[in-house]
């Protein structure tokens, strides 16, 4: 009987491994497919007759693909590493420093969670155009620094970190700082690597807030880019060049998940275990 519960178990996990895999690999073969036969070929499991790089070749000739990740690479980058230190910065803060009206502000920074990103688009678009900052770097980045998911998470965890480490840190001559630097904080990265991947891929995929306050062809990103090139005017749309240009956007969302995979595990299993 268990036995068969484990077999049943595996089994439900691969359908729907597979469930979800299956678009993502069928996108990365159709888009080495040539335009005029992607529909034919479309409905076969794989594809491997006639492979072309025609449509890589046409999106880096027709669009300024290099400048949309480069782009995309910059705002997200920035943005995940800012988002990270400010939030393990003001998690610490809640979790151990006393200061008045502690548990106000933090509750005030999680109803913020509960707003809807829409509805602070028009006030920070008239912000970045009061401070002069449309179609720049820093329109792009600024709104994406904080958030609150960041901060309840690293308080969290926090608030479970060993007071003994820190007493012992502050006996061997540590002040404030150097006990979250040197202590804390390399002690929470399951925790802070989970915050930056859920900070990478949000970023990466933001598409309003970068159409809104970006004019020129040099700021945009690439989710933009491949709107605007889906919708420029043409008889026909031109499928394969748009999976190319969806394989590329998908393949530093990969990579950074690859890299934050075991702290990542380590964040959830840490999470499923009650003392």
């Amino acid at each position: 009987m268990k036995r068969t519960r484990i077999f049943l178990g595996y089994l439900t996990l691969i359908i729907i491994a597979i469930s979800m895999l299956y678009p993502f690999l069928a996108m990365v073969n159709l888009s080495f497919v040539d335009n005029g036969s992607i529909f034919l070929e479309s409905e076969k499991f794989l594809h491997i007759n006639n492979l072309t790089l025609q449509n890589y070749k046409n999106v880096f000739k027709e669009l300024p693909m290099s400048r949309y990740f480069l782009n995309s690479l910059i705002v997200a980058t920035i943005s995940t590493l800012g988002q990270v230190m400010f939030a393990a910065l003001a998690g610490y803060a809640f979790a151990r420093l006393n200061f008045r009206f502690r548990n106000t502000i933090f509750l005030v920074i999680l109803i913020t969670m509960l707003i809807p990103p829409q509805v602070n688009i028009i006030p920070l678009f008239f912000l970045m155009r009061e401070m002069n900052l449309i179609d720049t770097y820093q329109a792009l980045i600024l709104p994406s620094l904080f958030g609150g998911l960041g901060v309840f998470l690293m308080r969290q965890y926090f608030l479970g970190f060993p007071k003994d480490l820190e007493e012992s840190a502050r006996i061997d001559g540590c002040n404030l700082f150097q006990t979250f630097f040197k202590i804390a904080l390399p002690l929470a990265l399951p925790t802070v690597a989970t915050l930056a991947i859920f900070t990478f891929v949000t970023t990466w995929n933001s598409f309003m807030w970068p159409l809104i306050v970006t004019n020129s062809e040099s700021m945009r990103t690439l989710p933009v880019g491949l709107a605007i090139y889906k919708g420029s005017f043409r008889e026909i749309t031109l499928w394969g060049e748009l999976l190319a240009c969806s394989v590329i956007c998908t393949i530093p969302v990969i990579g950074v998940f690859l890299l934050g995979k075991k702290y990542f595990i380590s964040d959830i299993l840490q999470g499923g275990i009650k003392e």
